[in-house]
């Protein structure tokens, strides 16, 4: 009988696995997937500076791509200040529900219009700008909901589908920059990076022709001193210098100077820069409720100085070149004004970086601690430095630079 036939091992040849891309090679392939898109989506839900810093990251997204069309989802604040920044095609206001300062929502209703908007207009991506402490993954979700196929943010989490390009965030942990750079880093992973980093800001003909006429029929043509801005409000109480030291710093600056001082502020803020003008009594008049944002733009553009605390006209003054005396409570660090003459006052406190909205220790002491006499030191060094408004300051490490403590937004 024939021995059987030992059974034999039919094995499939071995095939190699491709080598996985390099870091090169995978930033190559977003440059080149994200250079395809033309009709861009950009949200930065904060207020106006938020806006106007993270117009040098809109400028590289538009110069990366010069027939790019770039459309901003914001809020109602900040679409005040993007009409006027130039990289700016289209604005839609969203107030959503996952941001502080929007108004309380009775149902889901605007937001799944807000879908059926966005997916109508056919965008092709979406980049998320946001501070470190707010979650992308909301603004996201929006984005994936309108079938934007490409979406880009910074991210703590493991974003899966709802993000197609994570950046992952290192604040406040590892390192803290500048609110200008961390969106300009963003966008730099994707390949775009701006011939300037100058903030954007157009000054309308128009509004300087009105802010003309008003601060010349305040000065009832007698008073021809360098003009001096200040601004003494700010959104949050944490971030205002207390208003009787104010008005002495001023005080003090129309009592040394031969300055002409015009106060400036919202509506709201009105009997807060009359009182200023009222201990003044010299050379001091109150524009509180009279501008919109291209009058207050305008009238920044005109000043040798502003004076103000750490809030949206600070980033209007660095757009147009004006020095700033910013009174910076210590809430955050990455504020400061960019690439523009400074002083940044500010007490230094163990309670340091609260990014809180109130001050949690009740002393505020980070602000009430700077004496007006300081404001008012500050303010005469400002005002006697020549400025060339044509080139933007260069930059030197703030001195608020340095890691800051975890925290939420307050």
């Amino acid at each position: 009988m024939a021995e059987p036939l030992a059974a034999t091992r039919l094995t499939e040849p071995t095939r190699a696995e491709p080598p996985a891309p390099t870091p090169d090679e995978q930033a190559a392939e977003r440059t080149l997937r994200w250079g395809a898109a033309n009709n861009l989506l950009c949200a930065r839900l904060d207020g106006m500076g938020d806006v106007l810093m993270t117009t040098p990251a809109l400028r590289a997204l538009k110069q990366a791509q010069l027939e790019r069309k770039i459309t901003l989802l914001t809020s109602r604040a900040g679409a005040a200040a993007a009409t006027l920044v130039p990289e700016i095609d289209a604005i839609i206001v969203y107030d959503a529900p996952w941001m502080k300062a929007s108004p309380p929502s009775r149902s889901s209703a605007p937001d799944e219009a807000m879908i059926g908007t966005l997916r109508r207009l056919r965008f092709e991506g979406a980049v998320i700008f946001t501070v470190y402490s707010q979650n992308p993954l909301p603004a996201a979700m929006l984005c994936y909901l309108a079938d934007i196929p490409l979406r880009l943010a910074h991210c703590r989490e493991n974003p899966y589908q709802l993000l197609t390009d994570w950046v992952r965030e290192p604040e406040p942990q590892q390192r803290v920059r500048h609110e200008v750079v961390r969106q300009l880093e963003l966008v730099a992973a994707i390949g775009c990076r701006a011939g300037s980093q100058r903030l954007g800001f157009s000054v309308l003909p128009g509004a300087m022709r009105r802010v003309l006429e008003l601060i010349g029929d305040a000065a009832g043509g007698g008073h021809e001193g360098p003009l001096v801005v200040v601004h003494p409000g700010a959104s949050t109480a944490s971030r205002r210098y207390p208003a009787e030291q104010f008005a002495k710093a001023v005080r003090l600056l129309a009592e040394q100077t031969a300055c002409r001082i015009v106060l400036t502020g919202s509506a709201e803020e009105a009997a807060l820069a009359d009182g200023i003008c009222s201990d003044v009594q010299r050379g001091a008049v109150s524009l509180a409720g009279q501008l919109n944002v291209a009058e207050l733009g305008a009238l920044i553009a005109l000043a040798k100085l502003l004076i103000v605390n750490n809030t949206g006209p600070a980033h209007i003054a660095a757009a147009v070149g004006t020095p700033v005396v910013d009174l910076y409570a210590l809430t955050n660090p990455q504020h400061t004004p960019w690439q523009v003459p400074n002083r940044i006052l500010f007490h230094d406190v163990a309670c340091g970086f609260c990014y809180q909205s109130v001050c949690p220790q009740g002393h505020h002491d980070c602000l009430r601690r700077v004496t007006p006499e300081a404001v008012c030191q500050a303010a005469r060094e400002l005002l006697d430095e020549p400025v060339d408004r044509s080139q933007p300051a260069h930059r030197t490490a703030s001195p608020l630079a340095q890691p800051a403590p975890p925290g939420t937004a307050g």
